[in-house]
């Protein structure tokens, strides 16, 4: 008699849980925030997020993370000749970016603004790309052992150090409009911003995965873009860094947007994109410009030593022509090829 009470309880449970997730419906949030837009869906059975709440989380991690307001905690950093109390957004990213440095062996760099700025993709436009003298004195303004942390305050050794969170800060933020999703008990959702995602779950009512297409630029004109790869991820953060949307042009000369922080100079290799996928997507927002600049050899070998993350990358063979390989773990997100 209790085993059947049991099994009968059992299968009340099951019923009334397939049964809630029937009546999930898909709602919208939609904005432009960061220099971006973003685009979150999420399933549930009322409305449980919105908009305004989305916009006060961004407006926030702006306050404390954003180049552009010259408010921000990391202007007023940047702007000091010592340094400055950290807020728990800019503690958060630093963190995760100094792990980032040690474990890339210095190729992410969140120092690495003055030559983001000299090269011209930083706040300031410029009208003409740095020499080697000026690149060798703004080098001794680069490397994030010049920075350090008492009690809660980030100093710089330097007053010329300057951070500039723009390749991570996205896929932080990202990861916090998930949280607070989650927070609310929202367990199916995909969060996008700037190309940034993370996600979870499935779409309701069909119960089908969340599927993330993967675009590569055409051979012949990087102007036009074609769905490539369906990704089919149960759960983390995809992002991808691409050396064919951002550029600049200057006296017939085309660099890429990524500096490598070694150098001094704008990364030139074999890469023409990266896809991560990680358990969130500040780690695979932190990871991908880093890869980009390692080139394909050394960023396959650093990928496969790396626990909880994936990565797909585009790249041109000798001849000139666009090819395509992945991580060993990476295979398992593909879904179909698109012809």
């Amino acid at each position: 008699m209790i085993l059947r009470f049991f099994i009968f309880v059992i299968v009340v449970l099951v019923f009334c849980g397939a049964q809630s997730k029937q009546k999930y419906r898909a709602f919208h949030l939609n904005g432009y925030a960061q220099g971006t837009s973003y685009h979150i869906t999420y399933y549930a059975m009322d409305s449980l997020a919105t908009s305004f709440e989305v916009d006060q989380i961004l407006n926030g991690i702006d306050s404390s993370l954003s180049l552009y307001k010259s408010y921000s905690l990391i202007c007023r950093f940047n702007n000091s000749d010592t340094g400055v109390v950290m807020d728990s957004h800019f503690k958060r990213v630093l963190t995760k970016s100094l792990e980032i440095y040690k474990k890339t062996m210095g190729m992410a760099d969140a120092t690495v603004m003055p030559l983001v700025q000299a090269w011209g993709f930083g706040v300031i436009p410029v009208k003409q790309f740095p020499d080697s003298t000026a690149i060798k004195n703004l080098m001794k303004c680069v490397g994030s052992e010049k920075l350090y942390i008492k009690n809660n305050t980030l100093y710089k050794t330097n007053p010329c150090v300057n951070l500039d969170f723009n390749g991570i800060a996205q896929g932080y933020s990202v990861d916090v409009l998930a949280e607070m999703l989650e927070r609310k008990s929202i367990l199916n959702y995909m969060v996008e911003l700037g190309g940034e995602i993370r996600l979870k779950g499935k779409k309701w009512p069909s119960g089908e995965p969340i599927k993330i297409g993967i675009e590569t630029p055409d051979d012949q004109d990087f102007q036009r873009f074609a769905m490539q790869k369906i990704l089919v991820v149960d759960s983390g953060g995809i992002t991808t860094s691409g050396s064919y949307r951002k550029y600049l042009k200057m006296d017939k000369r085309q660099i890429s947007h990524l500096i490598d922080p070694h150098t001094g100079y704008p990364v030139v290799n074999e890469l023409v994109s990266v896809t991560v996928c990680a358990k969130d997507a500040i780690t695979a927002d932190g990871y991908d410009n880093a890869l980009m600049g390692f080139g394909l050899k050394k960023a396959l070998d650093f990928i496969k030593n790396q626990d909880h993350m994936q990565a797909y990358f585009i790249y041109r063979d000798s001849t000139g022509k666009l090819r395509d390989t992945a991580s060993v773990g990476f295979s398992k997100y593909f879904e179909k090829v698109i012809n």
